[in-house]
């Protein structure tokens, strides 16, 4: 119980930290920094280096999996990944949200510079702890149900440490801007979003040094079953693992779904409801239903199984878009529409990281060796690249929908509210049919066929080592 405690404190930190950078960045430089319609080409400016940078960094994630995959030190490969990723990129966070000591206006040339270059770093070393994590999953056991078990743990933290966030963002703001700044309770201020970020980033690398002090790998015959991963060992084990290909085809198309109109939320709020403060209501709400999903998982997966519950998930989502087109200025039924687009989330992410986890052993079959980090990277690439095209898209349609500063419910037009809902609700719900479709019928590694892998592996890795012994 104390490792699965640990594992979840890291992954809280950790993806407060993530919903931080990948929700709210753009929503502080379109409501903080940078707020009259003079600026919109610092907003395109801001939108375009972090779409660069992410789509950019992306591509090395499997090489950092490479090198992750590569470590051996006293602490394992994982721990000294975790704790230093977490600890510079949350320093990074910290100078991120904030005006660069007043650069962002005196010279917004070296502000735009200093921008990137802490974009940069934060997104390697955030790369580095977030692969880590969670390919530190498949080296804790090579049971499903004990992977479950962790699983569901490092799940519980993760969406408890994502949904706190909505939770206290808009008062932990009010509260620091009355605070720091000493302006009425209930204005933000810059000063007041940085008090909230610097709480993050304590919480990002507090967690991490407990998940490292508490949890260590597993060793036995199956992961012994590695070596030296190379530039081409790295894109053959993904290139050569089908069942990871079609997994990740369906993720990108969920998450990209999911974050976009997750980032769009706060804006839905705040200039189509006109009530920024009832945000804190779908924090509460998903942390709840958070905390009962993830607990639920590891029943379903026993009663209906992995593909099921991903597809199923899926449906759900799509009834929380449909009462979302018809809530209108309704804050009850927007927030029923927020309970049944959020309920299944978890589940879902849950799905596809079991499944994620156990192609590593699909992949260790085809390939002829384990490369746990690899294999593990490519859901937090899908992660990224998600959130790198959602941050492209959300700081456009912020701008575009007339969605920026001061702006009031009754100042958005029709156009603008038309090309809000197109980007919020109508390209979300068919990539998500999409993605429903593909898993369905192309991911065909259950936990039954896994089972199988898992006793071939063994025999192959037995009847080499004894061939070896009577040579």
């Amino acid at each position: 119980m104390k490792k699965y405690f640990a594992y979840a404190l890291g992954t809280f930190g950790h993806d407060a930290f993530y919903n931080t950078l990948s929700i709210y960045f753009m929503m502080f430089i379109t409501s903080q920094l940078f707020t009259n319609s003079s600026d919109t080409k610092m907003v395109g400016i801001v939108t375009s280096i972090i779409v660069i940078i992410r789509v950019g960094e992306i591509m090395f994630d499997p090489m950092i999996g490479g090198i992750v995959d590569n470590t051996n030190t006293r602490w394992g490969k994982f721990r000294p990944w975790i704790l230093i990723g977490s600890l510079v990129a949350s320093i990074g966070l910290v100078f991120l949200f904030s005006d660069y000591f007043g650069l962002a206006w005196s010279n917004p040339l070296f502000y735009l510079v200093l921008l990137s270059i802490t974009f940069l770093i934060i997104d390697v070393f955030y790369s580095f702890s977030d692969i880590a994590i969670w390919s530190m999953l498949p080296a804790v056991s090579i049971d499903n149900k004990v992977r479950t078990n962790f699983g569901t743990a490092s799940r519980l933290g993760s969406t408890l440490g994502a949904q706190i966030v909505i939770v206290i963002i808009t008062p932990a703001i009010m509260l620091f801007s009355h605070l720091f700044s000493k302006v009425p309770f209930g204005q933000q201020t810059r000063a007041g979003w940085l008090g909230y970020v610097i709480i993050v980033a304590i919480l990002c690398t507090g967690g991490a040094l407990i998940t490292c002090l508490n949890i260590k790998e597993q060793k036995n015959l199956i992961r012994s079953n590695t070596k030296h991963t190379t530039l081409k060992d790295i894109f053959r084990a993904i290139g050569h693992n089908s069942q990871l290909l079609w997994i990740a085809a369906s993720y990108f198309l969920f998450a990209f779904s999911y974050v976009v109109t997750n980032s769009l939320l706060m804006y839905y709020f705040t200039y189509r409801l006109g009530n920024a403060a009832a945000y804190t209501w779908v924090g509460v709400i998903t942390c709840i239903l958070g905390v009962f999903s993830v607990a639920l998982y590891p029943f379903l997966e026993n009663l209906i199984k992995r593909k099921a519950i991903y597809v199923g998930g899926i449906g759900f989502m799509l009834i929380g878009y449909v009462i979302f087109l018809f809530a209108g200025q309704s804050l009850h039924w927007v927030l029923t529409a927020v309970a049944f687009y959020f309920v299944p989330y978890p589940l879902i992410f849950l799905a596809t990281l079991m499944t994620i986890t156990d192609s590593v052993e699909y992949g260790q079959l085809v390939n002829g060796t384990r490369n746990e980090s690899v294999t593990l990277s490519v859901r937090p690439l899908i992660d990224k690249l998600a959130g790198a095209a959602s941050n492209g898209i959300v700081g456009l349609v912020a701008v575009a929908a007339g969605m920026t500063g001061n702006a009031k419910p009754s100042d958005i037009s029709a156009h603008g509210i038309m090309e809000f809902n197109t980007f919020m609700f109508y390209i979300p719900i068919g990539l998500l049919i999409i993605a429903a479709l593909i898993f369905y019928f192309k991911v065909t590694l259950t936990e039954e066929q896994h089972a199988k892998i898992v006793a071939a592996l063994e025999n192959r890795l037995n009847s080499s080592q004894t061939t070896t012994q009577n040579a």
